[in-house]
């Protein structure tokens, strides 16, 4: 029983590691869309960096993937 909760404790980990910085990442990515569309619709030439602002926060989803790898490879490493 004590091996049940210890994975159930590493799976809920895990998910709160992807979903809560899922969830940062889309208000981040909420709040820099709306001010960037506003941005190019006056300077068009800011386009590219619109896009490089836009794709920054998806590193805290990767960084959230890649810590929950790391959660659920230490049950395996037992």
């Amino acid at each position: 029983m004590e091996s049940a909760v210890k994975v159930g404790l590493i799976a809920i980990s895990a998910a709160l590691a992807i979903g809560l910085s899922a969830i940062a990442t889309a208000l981040a990515q909420s709040r820099i869309g709306a001010a960037m569309a506003g941005a190019v619709a006056e300077r068009p030439e800011l386009v590219g960096s619109a896009i490089i602002m836009v794709a920054i926060p998806e590193t805290m989803v990767i960084l959230g993937f890649v810590v929950a790898f790391l959660i659920t490879a230490l049950k395996s490493a037992e």
